[in-house]
């Protein structure tokens, strides 16, 4: 079967979306299938991290400022249009033909800057469309919809996809890399007798605003043992990240910066506590059982992140003040959100969602 990808990663979007992209790549990877990736040369993009694994990426390029529709239709509509850094049309013709030579039986989209426009455009192209989105705020004309934000409704995208569109919603389907699972139950066990020797950090792999620093500023002068030790996760297209390493050196605790790593499963489950933004990787950790202290760091994540602390399932801070009374009081509220936590992801998405896949592309089945 052949599939086509169009997702984006950059500063301004981060890199959650090809991440997330790349484990359902790999899972359709297994069962034969012809994955190709369609992605734009955006500043902080993840090409050649793509290529890496395997997969071959048709690149489109950056327009100039001239080049490009400043006030079009795409930018009116959308909350996040200028993600993709052309409009619509201008993308679509520019995918047009790399589809057109493929013929993808699927072509998957993550984007929050695409809908039902781009799509339509492009549907001569492929058999069958899946969409990856999170915000409920678009039409598309898709055949499979994926959101796996926490409490997601049906209702929320009725509106939105066609009657024959099937969803699968909700934090279950959590696009996760096998290794989640893998070590979910070494990671539940270490936590019945809670400990506190390691705290992950992780604001995300591209993190532009520099909130790791003022999550090491605040907790730098919180009195700790010394054998606590501190480990940042960021991604090496972190715009801060020379910083970052200096502030480290300078922690009156062992603070280690890692820089895309492969075992994240690994460092998570031997994290005792997480300092976390509440993106893709919020998932992870619950997946794990790792009791996070949780950050908005974009807007799109407000609602989840809120539903998330309204059930206990995170801690969720605005003001550095909080994060530290959060971690001085962490006896009191661990165990609860250990619990909680833990069942609303057991890592099994991919699996689900590749299954799906299969089901509805009919007769395109994979081998």
């Amino acid at each position: 079967m052949k599939i086509v990808i169009r997702v984006d990663a950059s500063l301004d979007m981060g890199t959650g979306h090809v991440m997330r992209c790349l484990t359902l790549a790999e899972a359709l990877k297994t069962k034969g299938s012809d994955i190709t990736f369609i992605c734009r040369k955006h500043q902080g993009n993840l090409i050649t991290r793509i290529q890496s694994q395997g997969f071959t990426v048709h690149t489109l390029e950056l327009l100039n400022r001239s080049n490009q529709v400043e006030n079009g239709e795409n930018s009116s509509l959308l909350l996040h249009a200028n993600w993709l850094g052309v409009s619509q049309q201008q993308d679509a013709e520019q995918c047009s033909s790399i589809l057109e030579n493929i013929k993808p039986d699927w072509l998957i989209v993550d984007h929050y800057a695409l809908d039902k426009t781009w799509q339509d455009l492009l549907k001569i192209h492929y058999k069958k469309l899946m969409v990856i989105d999170d915000l409920a705020d678009r039409e598309h004309l898709c055949d499979l919809l994926l959101d796996q934000t926490y409490g997601r409704q049906t209702s929320d995208y009725q509106s939105l996809v066609p009657k024959a569109c099937e969803m699968l919603l909700g934090s279950q389907y959590a696009l996760l890399r096998s290794e989640f699972a893998q070590w979910r139950e070494y990671s539940l066990k270490r936590r019945i007798k809670p400990e506190f020797k390691n705290i992950l950090i992780t604001m995300g792999g591209v993190d532009a605003d520099n909130v790791t620093s003022q999550v090491l500023n605040a907790i730098s002068g919180l009195q700790f043992a010394q054998s606590i030790e501190l480990n940042v996760v960021m991604g090496e297209t972190a715009p801060h990240l020379n910083k970052i390493k200096e502030q480290a050196k300078a922690m009156p605790y062992k603070t280690n910066v890692l820089l895309n790593v492969d075992n994240m499963a690994e460092i998570m489950s031997n994290a005792d506590l997480a300092i976390g933004a509440a993106g893709a990787t919020t998932w992870e950790r619950c997946c794990l059982g790792l009791p996070t202290i949780q950050m908005v760091v974009a807007r799109n994540q407000k609602k989840s992140a809120e539903l998330l602390s309204n059930k206990g399932i995170v801690k969720l801070f605005g003001e550095f003040k909080n994060l530290n009374q959060y971690i001085d009081s962490r006896e009191y509220w661990v165990k609860n959100v250990i619990q909680n936590c833990s069942h609303i992801c057991k890592g099994l998405g991919a699996i689900l969602v590749l299954n799906r896949l299969i089901n509805v592309g009919g007769h395109y089945d994979i081998k």
